[in-house]
């Protein structure tokens, strides 16, 4: 099968090779691939920022989410018969859905969104996973609470912000004005022009930040965050409590607390809660987004769709940050 690949971090750009299809395991099940989403934790796989939390072995076929149709079942899946649609999300330790096929356990997925095509039902796992399990999971965001979004244009805030008005909450967040329509269609509720105006000028007392800018922009949600607040990030820093509930060992956690003593110091003055949010992949979660995309609640945006043969582009363009929604690979035809 086809498959993009690296065979080194830092690896400037993969390669479009042949390998083996892989096997299943019991608890699997082998899923032929349409299409794939990039995002952001595929650049860093590939330059190694992670490897704190994560080693891989190489060479390492890239990817973390995908669209598809099942092919072969293991022995001990009661759920998931061949020719099943599905969609999911890698765990982090068995990625690899750039490619024509994967193998995947059977909790990881769920049946695709009925009402969506492939490459739209391949822009949800990651986003959709990380956003819900921010603002359920970790938030528990409650009607009338004031949320902030950064990034509303993107992959991640155009699915939270659909699901923080889901449950209720007022939501602010950053665009450049040319997305403003879109932004506002998806529920948003005070948008804010970040090329004209800083979001600490304009937010405050605010309950929840879901942060996906990390650096200067992170260190500034504290400004507005309320007492009692909650700031999640998926951009910035890990802190030596993530460590710890990561089961990393304690060098690890002491380097993490290290790191991120600037955030800690900023979290007791706020009188707030700062967490790092390493998505897990949840096949029950998927069940539920895919209940509220078939109702109409959360849909996907696709900014383009690129052949899995230039995968390069498809990355370099990723790095551009000047994204609307997902970039989706396409990988063979159903």
């Amino acid at each position: 099968m086809k498959a993009a690949i690296i065979t080194k971090y830092k690896q400037i750009t993969p390669m479009v090779t042949e390998v083996p299809v892989p096997t299943i395991a019991p608890t699997d099940v082998l899923v032929k691939i349409v299409a794939a989403s990039v995002n952001p934790i595929d650049l860093k796989t590939k330059d190694g920022d992670l490897r704190l939390l994560l080693q891989y072995t190489m060479p390492l076929i890239m990817g973390s989410d995908f669209a598809g149709v099942i092919t072969a079942v293991g022995d001990q899946v009661p759920d998931f018969k061949v020719g099943d649609a599905v969609y999911g999300r890698a765990p982090k330790d068995r990625i690899g859905t750039f490619a024509e096929f994967i193998a995947i356990d059977h909790q990881a997925i769920a049946l695709k969104p009925a009402n969506l095509n492939f490459e739209e039902a391949a822009a949800i796992p990651l986003v959709g996973l990380t956003s819900y399990q921010a603002l359920h999971d970790i938030m528990n965001i409650q009607p009338g609470q004031k949320v902030f979004i950064p990034g509303g244009s993107g992959g991640i805030g155009i699915i939270a912000i659909q699901l923080a008005k889901y449950f209720g909450a007022y939501v602010a967040t950053t665009t450049s004005a040319k997305h403003f329509d879109l932004v506002q269609s998806l529920g948003a509720d005070k948008i804010i022009d970040y090329h004209q105006q800083d979001f600490t000028d304009v937010l405050s007392h605010y309950d929840a930040v879901l942060d996906t800018r990390g650096g200067q922009s992170l260190e500034a949600a504290f400004q507005i965050i309320k007492p009692g607040g909650q700031i999640v990030s998926i951009a910035g820093l890990p802190n030596a409590r993530f460590g710890k509930d990561y089961g990393l060992p304690i060098w690890k956690q002491w380097l993490l607390g290290l790191a991120t003593r600037k955030l800690s110091r900023l979290e007791q003055q706020a009188q707030a809660t700062y967490s790092f949010l390493f998505m897990q992949p949840s096949g029950q979660q998927l069940v539920r987004l895919r209940q509220l995309i078939e109702q109409g609640v959360i849909k996907p945006v696709v900014d383009r769709i690129i052949p899995l043969t230039d995968i390069n582009a498809a990355l370099e363009y990723s790095h551009s940050g000047h994204t609307t929604g997902k970039i989706i690979i396409s990988i063979q035809p159903n």
